[in-house]
């Protein structure tokens, strides 16, 4: 049976909707072979478009690799996915990735096997190590085989933000910005879910991949999007979701795609015949107690001033934080505690800095702290 609505995962074609203007931007970014770095808040549908546009261009002579490194640690963990990423996506059988492998990369054993992931036959173990290949040995791979193979690649790594977190990170940085550059037959799509810290990544001067590629800053997807998937998913499922309804499911979470499907989804199951008022009343109230356990536990070690911060942003005050009115009124404490306050919860992601102030960056958990603690 086909789920009516999608949300914590990507969601693909028949869930897909809007985008125009980005599909048609990151598809020529693809086919001209101009590096793309994609910042937004998260779960606002980054992979999801990025998985659509790879599907619609990929073609016999642009093949596109798509990696996740969250789970990298370091810069060889990098390495060892970068690699294998590479050889399985360009090979069109286990025979082939095997032969590349062995040509390409010397002093490896490679290891395979079968992956429980359902769209992933199998998986690859290179077990390179700074005594098998030099980083720039493995960060060419992409150009060396687009060369032998008359391709162009794309390659796309999601969460890249981790490369941050390595130790000694900016040599790091360096090296694949000096490698990546100068490559001809390659190009690169670089995104994650922690929109600060690529931001420093990426729009610091001070940084190795300062003006590496077209900055695209992806937005909430518009209501009128939103209208005609949400009432068709209703009539599928034998309901009635009226336009205005459906407008008010996406205010209700300030149109931020995941919560949009989960929010419809309650609202859904909640509704007998035609949605009414009440019926969305009872899934957003299924849907904070939803992300009651996770709010828990990202604030529940919040002190007094950074709790006093967070009540200051939802009364609608989003700058000047440090003046004496600010200060005195939400009891900031002195003004060098500001930035300090202000730097905390960056890092715990419950707020982001925006070009009109800092904002608290989830739209459920800013009604959720509302009733938590009876903030009017």
């Amino acid at each position: 049976m086909k789920k009516p609505f999608v949300f914590g995962v990507a969601v693909g074609n028949d869930h897909f909707i809007g985008r125009e203007k980005e599909i048609e931007r990151l598809s020529a970014n693809f086919k001209y072979g101009v590096n793309t770095i994609l910042i937004s808040p998260r779960r606002i549908g980054k992979t999801s478009l990025v998985n659509h546009v790879a599907n619609s261009v990929e073609s016999s002579e642009l093949h596109v690799v798509k990696m996740d490194i969250f789970s990298c640690r370091s810069e060889y963990d990098f390495y060892n996915m970068f690699a294998a990423a590479v050889l399985q996506q360009t090979s069109s059988r286990i025979e082939e990735w095997r032969q590349t492998a062995q040509e390409f990369l010397t002093r490896i054993t490679p290891r395979l096997s079968f992956s429980p992931e359902p769209m992933q036959e199998y998986s690859v173990s290179l077990g390179i190590t700074p005594k098998t290949h030099t980083p720039e040995q493995i960060l060419n791979l992409p150009e060396i085989i687009a060369q032998r193979k008359g391709w162009h690649i794309v390659v796309c790594i999601d969460e890249f933000q981790q490369i941050g977190d390595f130790p000694d990170t900016l040599t790091v940085q360096k090296r694949l910005r000096t490698v990546w550059q100068h490559q001809q037959n390659v190009s690169y799509c670089l995104y994650g879910s922690k929109r600060n810290m690529l931001s420093s990544l990426f729009q610091q001067r001070s940084k190795p991949f300062y003006k590496f590629g077209s900055m695209m800053q992806l937005g909430v997807i518009p209501t009128e999007d939103w209208l005609p998937y949400l009432c068709s998913r209703f009539a599928n499922e034998g309901k009635m979701l009226s336009e205005d309804m459906a407008a008010e499911i996406c205010n209700r979470v300030e149109n931020h795609s995941s919560y949009v499907q989960q929010l419809a989804f309650y609202t859904l199951l909640a509704t007998n015949d035609a949605a009414t008022p009440a019926d969305i009343d009872q899934a957003y109230s299924d849907l904070l107690d939803e992300n009651t356990s996770l709010f828990l536990e990202k604030t529940e070690h919040l002190t007094t001033y950074q709790l006093n911060f967070l009540r200051a942003i939802i009364d609608g005050v989003h700058t000047d934080f440090g003046t004496a009115r600010v200060r005195e009124e939400y009891n900031l404490g002195s003004p060098s505690n500001i930035p300090r306050i202000r730097a905390a919860l960056l890092e715990r992601e419950l707020v982001e800095d925006l070009e009109s102030g800092i904002h608290i960056s989830d739209p459920v958990l800013k009604v959720w702290l509302r009733q938590r603690f009876r903030w009017a």
